[in-house]
């Protein structure tokens, strides 16, 4: 295994110390499966008091013993290392945190305490490792196993059943036996947990590739109603003809395509809750049943959904205005440039991508083929369209006005066709678009005669002409 040389001379420089020192939990989890780990931690038997006396760049601030060591690495995930003392724990009264921290002296100790036999393996500056709990067998077998009793684990931090979930999502691995069985019978245990520990834990199950089926899994295990209780209402609601899933199937398809495509969260959260106000507003069976103004309750759940889970109030609005607008009426030919700007008023330039792309999910979400026909192709082309000024005088650094007070002439034809003129000229090198030189030009051109000037004209329609046509051709138009 591949240890980093800043993880290894933490290592040395505890064994010189005197002291035991090991790379453990996820990060050596993550050297067995040839992942790069997005973190280090260290443990040892070494007292934090003594930790900071060996390692200069260094803090202290918690009830854990654990003292981060500050590296100077080009690898940002080699910045701040936790090096933690072998600790044993007492009960968790709260289900949340162990009454009690005392430091241990053997490994052993430090590893029984810890989630899953996966996370349960550490290994030695030489390369040695250490497993107690068959981690390497079920890294193997793809198993997210408890070390020990499930239920004690469970009981000590109840976030760990959601912990489980996230791990079989982001290693693609199952959750087995015992584990299964011990989440499902406590899932209520999750109650106890803040709502910003469960939302972080969310995110990643959303972030990861198996977003889909950890959301199932969450369904699955009897997690789901403690954390977003209002997907579930969707679950057996059937709709109408343009739909052949339910409503919770639709939702979790389009997530499915979010993260298929490696979406962002804010984009992956807006497909998983646009059609969260659906079971709210069904009326009528069927295949004509209706699901008016659904896409605007369902905005104020998701931002409530949202706002329980504690998510920051930009990540709430943005999300929120995705669902708001995602069933945004489009038809080529019936709609206007100016419906368009209205919808790019309402959703923000900045989000009108995002918002094509939770229609796209919504779209694959609802079984279609095609995830962009040429209706949103030609949406694309307008909202490109209106978004970028079309090729005119008003483009050029030299107004109308100043034109006039610059050559001394009145208002007229002779007005428009000099600007025409130094279009022209701009069109044909942009760097000429000052007013020094479209001043200086000016003063050229008012000796021509209009005749030789209307040559201009024909220059900004061609390249009008041209650039429409690039346009369509971008969004095979």
């Amino acid at each position: 295994m591949d240890t980093p040389q800043e993880i290894k001379t933490i290592l040395e420089k505890l064994r010189n110390g005197g002291y035991d020192g090991y790379a453990v939990g996820g990060c050596v989890r993550d050297l067995l499966m040839d992942r790069k780990p997005s973190d280090w931690d260290v443990t040892t038997n070494a007292a934090p008091e003594k930790l900071q006396e060996l390692f200069s760049e260094s803090f202290y601030e918690n009830n854990f013993g654990t003292v981060t060591v500050k590296i100077d690495s080009d690898d940002p995930t080699l910045k701040e290392v936790q090096v933690t003392p072998y600790r044993i724990e007492g009960r968790y009264s709260d289900k949340r945190h162990p009454d009690e921290i005392k430091f241990a002296d053997k490994l052993e100790d430090d590893l029984s305490r810890r989630d899953f036999t996966v996370n349960a393996l550490a290994l030695s500056s030489e390369g040695e490792l250490t497993d107690l709990f068959d981690g390497q067998s079920d890294i193997k077998n793809k198993a997210i196993r408890t070390v020990g009793n499930p239920e004690e684990r469970f009981g000590e931090d109840a976030l760990r059943l959601l912990r489980a979930v996230r791990f079989a999502a982001t290693l693609d691995f199952d959750i087995v036996d015992d584990t299964f069985i011990a989440i499902k019978k406590n899932a209520g245990w999750l109650e106890a947990i803040s709502k910003e520990r469960i939302r972080d834990e969310l995110v990643k199950i959303i972030e990861s590739d198996k977003a889909y089926e950890g959301v199932l899994l969450l369904e699955e295990l009897g997690l789901l109603k403690h954390i977003v209780p209002e997907l579930r209402e969707g679950i057996g609601i059937a709709q109408n003809l343009h739909h052949i899933y339910s409503v919770w199937e639709h939702n979790l398809l389009a997530l499915k395509y979010a993260a298929d495509k490696k979406y962002s969260l804010d984009i992956r959260m807006a497909s998983l809750l646009h059609d969260i106000g659906k079971p709210k507003t069904k009326r009528g069976e069927g295949r004509q049943c209706t699901f008016y103004g659904h896409d605007v309750v369902g905005a104020r759940i998701t931002a409530q959904i949202l706002e329980r889970l504690k998510f920051p109030k930009d990540f709430i609005e943005k999300v929120s205005k995705l669902v708001r607008y995602h069933l945004f009426y489009y038809n080529v030919g019936e709609v206007t440039a100016s419906s368009v700007r209205r919808l790019l008023a309402n959703v923000g330039p900045e989000n009108i991508e995002d918002l094509l792309k939770v229609r796209e999910a919504d779209r694959i979400g609802s079984g279609v083929p095609k995830a962009v026909p040429y209706k949103l192709r030609h949406l694309k082309y307008m909202i490109d369209k209106v978004m970028n000024d079309p090729i005119s005088v008003k483009m050029l650094k030299l107004n109308g006005t100043e034109l006039m007070e610059t050559i001394g002439i009145a208002p007229g034809p002779m007005v428009g066709l000099i600007l025409s003129s130094l279009l022209a000229d701009c069109l044909d090198d942009p760097s000429r678009n000052t007013k020094e030189y479209l001043a200086q030009r000016a003063k050229e051109l008012i000796q021509k005669t209009p005749d030789e000037m209307k040559r201009a004209l024909e220059v900004i329609e061609e390249a009008q002409q041209k650039e429409e046509e690039e346009r369509m051709k971008k969004y095979y138009i």
